[in-house]
């Protein structure tokens, strides 16, 4: 099998010496967590997704919430310091994060946005999130996940 090609995510962890693992799917175009989450035999509770929105201030906010589970935008903004926030237009992914719908990593934007993780996180050791591209999931523990992106956790899902 040829060299494995690296993500911006991926050169940001290794960049930061952080310890990761990489797993593929077989997929050609956006599928949800969900099924990204089957198809790798990840637990779907450690399963996160990476949202962005944008403040009334204009300024662009990353989420990381469970695969299965919805953002409460009152708490996010609250999280945030905005009045509100709200979440970016599919067409705008590409233009803002340099990423695509399906395989956005809070890790290796084209800007790094203040990054808020949801506060279920913590109980785990270990994560799994976009690896920056369609049909590549990473895990690694959550604690580096906020070291490297300089996130905070906050209670951010909708019960």
């Amino acid at each position: 099998m040829g060299k494995e090609v690296k993500t911006n995510a991926m050169r940001i962890l290794d960049r930061h010496k952080v310890a990761y693992e990489i797993l593929n799917y077989e997929c050609d175009e956006f599928i949800d967590g969900l099924h990204t989450a089957e198809l790798t035999g990840a637990p779907v509770e450690q399963t996160y997704k990476t949202l962005v929105m944008q403040g009334k201030s204009k300024a662009y906010y990353v989420f990381v919430v469970q695969i299965a589970e919805e953002v409460d935008l009152k708490a996010a903004a609250r999280a945030a310091g905005e009045k509100s926030v709200e979440m970016i237009h599919v067409k705008d992914i590409t233009k803002i994060t340099g990423y695509v719908r399906g395989g956005c990593s809070p890790l290796g934007m084209k800007k790094q946005f203040p990054t808020i993780l949801d506060k279920s996180m913590e109980q785990f050791d270990k994560i799994y999130i976009s690896g920056g591209r369609i049909g590549t999931s990473m895990a690694l523990s959550p604690a580096d996940l906020a070291a490297v992106t300089g996130a905070a956790y906050a209670d951010i899902t909708a019960k």
